[in-house]
């Protein structure tokens, strides 16, 4: 007897449907399963045999065919063991067939009969709604991710048994209900509060620009000048997630197996070591995966110790940065990963680390320091929007200075200017100031004459390339937003071009 039953697979962070082709015939006892099946989906046999056993039914002793449509896409994971034992329970009668038909399953099964979280809820559940699928049954665990998907019926199972008692009418089961104001209530649940960094108001005010327009951000200072503390403290003044940009991050950390909660409800910080590879950082292998900058989407991907990276590695944050996504060619096809992400890195001035320190006196000669700073190409500069300088607060000083504004404050200037932006690019695909193409610089940005004039004389004194350009057009946009200005006025083109020009004096 054959049954087909409804399920889903991941491809990149896009699920795809997929038909559980189950048949019973007569013959030497076996299971086989077909459709380009990775090495979990083969071990599934084992599970699903002792699952059905364990639970007092007994196994059919017939040969069992298993085909995973569409054939020609590689199936990964585990979580067709559920939908491959619905499969053989149908054939065998022990399920209502018509009644399994109205639903699809996804979910693995422990050896009792237990049904465990599989990774890729989100994404799968999105592809089945839009398949016109209306019931979805999994592990409980998955069921709030599942139940995102609004018009779809989601309903979470401990085991198969109550699977089978649910399909049969003798179990009620109300369907997953996810209260979304709950869990979006504006708050940061963690982070160091800015009113804990004493002085350092130049690097307070370059975070609070990079926030408000999603721009990358270069801090550059001796050990122990506060760069990583600041740059940990920077989630706590980014604006909140739209439900669609949660959306968006929750399946692609859904996919790489590392959601804490149903969803991600903050802005990701994602943390990358000078020891990563560039695979690591981008995402691929041999079936591609994202890397950071894919789960620092919509968030902060943070470089410690810059000039520390492989060179190679530095090289290919280049594309993302100005397309925001990764593509990943192989055999099997191309994968696209999303990597909106604000670059925020930090970097010690030369290998000693006391470049210009007040204090203490640098050992690093000029050719060091030279090619030490070097490690930082031009292109990847061109690319980064601020530039400052984190200068060492003397201990013997902290205890001068008054507590300083409080993230919550800073985060509520921060907020204003992204609604402005929100308003400006309604009608756009976009919604920050630093993902503006040269066409909208042209018609968002008005500058007066003095504005523009001082603009054109930096861009000839230092022989800014047109990218260089953009970036001070697009950063005085920002500071003209968080000023409430509707124009781009001088004092806000004169911070912009201070801090982007700020590179020369930083890096040589």
């Amino acid at each position: 007897m054959l049954s087909i039953i409804t399920s889903g697979g991941v491809l990149g962070i896009d699920g795809y449907k997929v038909d559980v082709e189950v048949n019973l015939s007569n013959g030497l006892p076996q299971l086989l399963v077909v459709g380009l099946p990775d090495a979990a989906v083969k071990e599934s046999r084992e599970r699903v045999k002792s699952a059905i056993s364990n639970i007092g039914l007994k196994f059919p002793n017939k040969k069992i065919i298993i085909n995973l449509a569409p054939a020609d896409i590689l199936k990964q994971g585990t979580l067709y063991d559920l939908p491959i034992s619905i499969g053989i329970l149908s054939s065998m009668g022990v399920v209502d067939i018509q009644k399994v038909n109205e639903f699809a399953f996804i979910g693995e099964l422990a050896l009792n009969g237990d049904l465990r979280a599989v990774k890729g809820v989100l994404p799968i559940a999105l592809k089945l709604k839009e398949e016109g699928i209306k019931n979805l049954i999994l592990p409980e665990e998955n069921g709030k991710e599942a139940g995102l998907v609004d018009g779809l019926n989601v309903y979470g199972f401990k085991n198969l048994k109550e699977i089978i008692e649910f399909l049969n009418g003798d179990l009620k089961k109300d369907s997953v209900k996810v209260d979304l104001k709950s869990v979006f209530n504006g708050k940061h649940s963690s982070g160091i509060d800015f009113k804990e960094i004493k002085g350092q108001s130049l690097v307070k005010r370059a975070l609070e620009i990079g926030a408000s327009g999603f721009h990358n951000i270069l801090m550059i200072g001796s050990p122990g000048s506060g760069k990583s503390m600041m740059a940990k403290a920077l989630p706590t003044i980014l604006p909140p997630l739209s439900f669609d940009e949660a959306i968006e991050t929750t399946k692609i950390h859904s996919v790489a197996g590392i959601l804490k909660d149903f969803i991600v409800k903050e802005r990701p910080f994602i943390s990358a070591h000078h020891t990563a590879s560039d695979i690591s950082i981008i995402g691929g292998g041999n079936i591609p995966k994202p890397g950071l900058i894919s789960l620092a989407h919509n968030g902060v991907f943070f470089m410690d110790e810059l000039p520390e990276f492989k060179r190679n590695v530095l090289e290919v944050l280049r594309q993302p940065l100005e397309d925001r996504k990764v593509v990943i060619s192989r055999a099997s096809g191309m994968y696209e990963f999303p990597a909106k992400f604000q670059l925020v890195a930090a970097a010690n001035p030369c290998p000693c680390g006391y470049r210009n320190d007040p204090k203490k006196s640098c050992r690093c000669t000029p050719r060091e320091i030279k090619r030490y700073m070097g490690k930082i190409s031009g292109p990847l500069l061109d690319r980064i929007d601020i530039n400052v300088w984190v200068n060492p607060v003397p201990p013997e000083e902290l205890s001068k200075y008054d507590e300083g504004e409080s993230s919550d404050k800073i985060r509520e200037r921060v907020i204003k200017a992204v609604e402005i932006q929100k308003k400006r690019f309604k009608d756009l695909p976009i919604n920050f100031n630093s993902e503006m193409t040269p066409s909208m610089i042209s018609k968002f940005v008005k500058l007066d004459s003095k504005a523009e004039n001082s603009l054109n004389m930096y861009a000839r004194k230092y022989n800014l390339t047109a990218r260089s350009y953009h970036r001070i057009l697009k950063l005085s946009r920002t500071i003209a937003d968080l000023d409430g200005s509707k124009n781009v006025k001088l004092k806000h083109i004169l911070e912009a071009i201070n801090f982007k020009l700020s590179e020369e004096s930083l890096l040589n």
